[in-house]
């Protein structure tokens, strides 16, 4: 089977790798964004699936700017692929790239479709408070996340859940079940069933600023956001006149005899009063440091109030 694969972020490596590995499939070209300056030096810098598939021996590479282009189309369309797989490639195929491989395109995205679709479903799925996330493997059509679906696999959302990690380890998951149904795909004897838009829901991109935190929210709703946001764009407040980051925090019970934002001194450690309930501060980074553990924070400084 001849498969050409679109990524480029790290995450996009697991099924990549996992793709190569199966004796069926013949990778016929990695399409991956190009080289970009990176770092405080600005140093250019090649995309985490352009060095996997270098790695792996892939021989053709592409990196064009743009899928627009015919002269990349035409490129495309010469490799004559049976199917192409997609995931978190950073552009949105057009239909002349889409009619390219006779079988289309699938695509892995973490969560349960139709709920979450957009380019943050984890942290959607955290800051919605879900009991349950997952992973889809769908087709891939013209509009976003919408294609039919080949399978999914669901687990717990558990309260220590992660946006960062959980994307990567359902990642593997996705990888897995890719490798599982391509060929019954491939050979139509999998169907892929439509997802009801009636129940979908959406995120966005996320904005720097969405991790500021509001203290008259509930601590519920805050501990979400630190765990939604990490690692990016991060869960932050001000402290006196500079920013700290907020990485780790459990909502605990707290009397409301204390403004939003109060910092309260307990045995376990600092522990900041919310809207509604409280959150015991267990792991925070100063904007001019290292992350550090919140009791050793709050011996260096006499703040009343964070916010």
């Amino acid at each position: 089977m001849r498969v050409i694969y679109l990524g480029t972020p790290h995450l996009a490596t697991i099924p990549l790798r996992a793709l190569a590995a199966m004796p069926a499939i013949d990778i016929v070209a990695v399409i991956t964004q190009p080289d970009r300056p990176s770092g405080r030096g600005r140093v250019l810098t090649a995309p985490p699936v352009k060095l996997c598939a270098l790695e792996l021996g892939i021989g053709t590479i592409l990196q064009p700017e743009s899928l627009k282009d015919d002269a990349v189309v035409a490129q495309i369309a010469a490799l004559q692929p049976d199917l192409g797989v997609v995931a978190a490639y950073g552009e949105i195929l057009r239909k002349n790239v889409l009619a390219i491989p006779p079988h289309g395109y699938l695509n892995i995205h973490p969560s349960l479709l139709p709920l979450h679709r957009g380019p943050a479903p984890v942290t959607s799925a955290i800051l919605a408070g879900d009991a349950e996330v997952g992973v889809s493997v769908m087709q891939l059509g013209s509009k976003m996340d919408a294609g039919p679906i080949l399978v999914q696999h669901r687990q717990p959302l558990l309260a220590s859940d992660r946006a960062g990690v959980l994307t990567e380890a359902l990642f593997h998951i996705g990888a897995r079940l890719l490798t599982e149904v391509i060929e019954l795909y491939v050979a139509g004897t999998l169907i892929p069933a439509p997802q009801d838009d009636a129940n979908a829901s959406y995120i966005g991109l996320l904005s720097r600023d969405v991790g500021v935190i509001d203290w008259t929210s509930s601590a519920t709703t805050i501990d979400r956001m630190i765990r939604a946001y990490d690692p990016w764009p991060g869960t932050s407040t001000t402290a006196g006149s500079a920013s700290i980051r907020i990485i780790a925090a459990t909502p605990v019970d707290a009397p409301r005899t204390a403004a939003a934002g109060t910092i309260l001194d307990t045995s376990n450690g600092p522990v900041v009063v919310c809207g509604t309930g409280a959150l015991l501060l267990t792991q925070v980074q100063p904007a001019s440091g290292k992350a550090m553990d919140a009791r050793d924070w709050r011996r260096g400084t006499n703040l009343e109030r964070l916010g």
